[in-house]
């Protein structure tokens, strides 16, 4: 997975007031290049090679998702997971696919809905919905 840690991440920080670190701009640069959603351990084992510890990567982790830079996500498996907003992730509320079999997890692209009837629920207008996808993934099928 490619990692870069270019000017929009400081300025993405900065805009929503927080300090610019190295362990903040590796960790939203690896959200930013990843394809689907990822727990801590898997944040920890990405960057392990650059000695931070866990408690300092679960800090990070859960100060940018309040700052809303990150979104945090279970998909029933009592694991949060952490994916980007904004940059190369897709930033709209979309379903993920959890593979029952290995347990992986990936994103789904966003479902365009068309209201037949003119009226979304409020819910879906505010994207305060989220769609859990389980099955067997291709690698396990």
């Amino acid at each position: 997975m490619a990692v870069k840690q270019g000017d929009d991440l400081r300025e993405a920080l900065r805009a929503r007031g927080m300090r610019v670190t190295p362990a903040r701009l590796a960790v939203l640069a690896l959200l930013r290049a990843s394809d689907q959603p990822l727990s801590h351990a898997e944040v920890g084992d990405y960057l392990a090679a650059h000695g931070w510890d866990p408690a300092t990567l679960y800090r990070n982790l859960i100060e940018l998702a309040e700052v809303g830079l990150v979104r945090r996500t279970d998909v029933g498996d009592h694991v949060w997971r952490f994916e980007a907003t904004q940059g190369g992730h897709d930033p709209g509320v979309h379903p993920h696919f959890t593979c029952t079999v290995c347990g992986s997890v990936e994103c789904l692209p966003v479902l365009e809905l068309v209201a037949a009837r003119g009226k979304l629920p409020r819910a879906l207008r505010q994207k305060q919905v989220e769609v859990h996808v389980r099955g067997v993934c291709d690698q396990c099928s």
